[in-house]
């Protein structure tokens, strides 16, 4: 930086044009304002020196600056070209900014680079991430001709509004495909909880010549392995990621964290999180404490949060979700009141949903079921079927008909479809001797065709995970399973005969 106010200062001394080389070299330091005041003391900058200041303002902000500069631009009479509104949609599309994207469309039309491949792919790009995606397939079913990005600033858009089977219809038509091809498919599949699909393609990608998973790609992946279970796919995503160098990446670190967490091997994630030591941030915090709440390590969630604070990491309304959620595995109901008092009391943060949940979760378990419902009641947003659910299932644990029945009803409004809400209340029904309450239960149930839905149950195998449900006969090989199924069956009955028979001798 000093050699180049230097260079600066040796050319106002000699009157030597080196502005060009300046701005170019201080936008790659950056030193965007140092650039901008060079820029401002040139008579009439060139198209050239218009975009590099346009694309700086565009990657780092402030991003309105750029459409001051194109204003600017346009009123000095320097006509834009394609890269001028390649760097302006992207800031648009930052910005959240429809009105000016759609200003700059037609400015673009009237420029005549309609046509033009990276002008029209940030178009594309921009439509995509402002969430008009009629809009960006109608400017990428014009295009003459379409290069990778193109396709996947279109597949990643579809993906991020949740239309994952336009992504992949998509993704099947491309001519070729790169990382950032695959990575937008598998992220998208997790980010809208498909994440068989997501593992599945990532296991694709895999055997795929030429083309290696990235650290944004592990960090998609990795979700899906920790919601299904995947744990050796993980261990393998772990080892990839080490060898690579990617376990620099925060991103990485955490996603592992939560797999081995979520998987149950907390000694894993505990040594993960040791080892990121003052790399940490809040997500890893946070992971850590749900992990470990999850585990019924209360007192160790505590711990950890205690340290959480001495370390400078301000709490969010996520680490207090793990810190109730503790309070609630420990039976801790005097610390889980005070955690939720102190939320908005001592860090400003007000209790959403998932806190009240928590909160009614924690009472209920405690027998404190009159509480749970006075909670409930004086909830600052309408309690969802969570809430509700919850309250019902403490109920079933202390069999509390007068309770569960208003807790089943308000269930009735909110989803009627769901048979478990009928199925507890008829258990609690029975518990206490009131058959009439079942046998209108079961007649209900009857009546609006409410069938119980099959559980189902996944299983790693190979690398591959399984979904499975009783009596399940899909899997190509399930004859040779159920026949080892029937022996281990029969050896186990033949152990319990044997070791009746020998109690009975002794």
């Amino acid at each position: 930086m000093n050699q180049l106010k230097q260079i600066h200062a040796h050319t106002l001394r000699n009157g030597i044009d080196f502005t060009k080389f300046l701005i170019t070299k201080l936008v790659e330091i950056p030193n965007i304002p140092y650039a901008h005041k060079v820029f401002d003391l040139i008579p009439q900058p060139t198209v050239f020196l218009y975009n590099k200041l346009i694309q700086a303002f565009s990657s780092h902000g402030p991003y309105h600056t750029c459409f001051n500069l194109y204003t600017q631009m346009r009123l000095n009479g320097c006509p834009p070209n394609q890269h001028s509104f390649t760097s302006l949609f992207a800031a648009s599309a930052t910005l959240n900014s429809l009105p000016q994207g759609l200003i700059l469309h037609a400015h673009l039309i009237k420029s005549g680079y309609e046509f033009d491949l990276y002008a029209s792919t940030a178009l594309v790009d921009m439509y995509a991430k402002l969430g008009f995606l009629p809009s960006a397939r109608q400017v990428f079913d014009k295009m003459l001709i379409r290069d990778v990005p193109t396709w996947n600033s279109l597949i990643a858009g579809y993906a991020r509004n949740g239309d994952m089977e336009g992504a992949s219809k998509l993704f099947d038509e491309m001519p070729v495909k790169n990382v950032v091809s695959w990575t937008a498919m598998i992220s998208g599949y997790s980010q809208n909880a498909k994440y068989g699909s997501a593992l599945k393609l990532f296991l694709e990608m895999e055997k795929v010549k030429g083309v290696q998973p990235n650290q944004v790609t592990l960090a998609s992946a990795l979700p899906a392995c920790a919601n299904l279970g995947a744990l050796e796919v993980g261990e393998r995503i772990e080892r990839y990621a080490r060898g690579r160098g990617y376990f620099r990446n925060l991103f990485v670190c955490n996603a592992l964290l939560e797999m081995y967490a979520r998987c149950g091997r907390i000694d894993k994630a505990t040594a993960i999180f040791e080892e990121l030591g003052a790399r940490r941030n809040l997500c890893s915090f946070n992971t850590m404490l749900m992990g470990l709440a999850v585990h019924g390590k209360s007192n160790e969630v505590l711990q950890l949060f205690h340290q959480m604070l001495r370390e400078g990491t301000s709490p969010d309304d996520v680490t207090f979700v793990g810190t109730i959620l503790a309070c609630t595995h420990g039976g801790m109901v005097k610390k889980g009141r005070e955690l939720f008092k102190s939320m908005k009391n001592d860090f400003s943060i007000n209790p959403k949903l998932e806190h009240y949940g928590c909160m009614v979760d924690l009472l209920g378990r405690a027998g404190e079921l009159r509480e749970a419902y006075n909670l409930i009641q004086t909830m600052p947003m309408k309690p969802d079927s969570v809430v509700w659910g919850t309250l019902l299932g403490a109920c079933s644990l202390y069999n509390n008909v007068e309770l569960a029945e208003i807790a089943a009803e308000h269930l009735n409004k909110l989803e009627p479809w769901n048979p478990g809400n009928y199925v507890i209340l008829s258990n609690i029904y029975a518990n206490t001797g009131r058959w009439d309450g079942v046998a209108k239960l079961r007649k209900m149930m009857k009546g609006s065709r409410i069938i119980k839905a099959a559980g189902y149950s996944f299983i790693e195998e190979g690398s591959q995970v399984y979904k499975f449900i009783v009596d399940d006969r899909s899997h190509p090989r399930s004859d040779e399973i159920y026949w080892i199924l029937n022996e281990v069956s029969l050896k186990m009955k033949q152990r319990d005969e044997d070791v009746t028979v020998f109690e009975c001798f002794s």
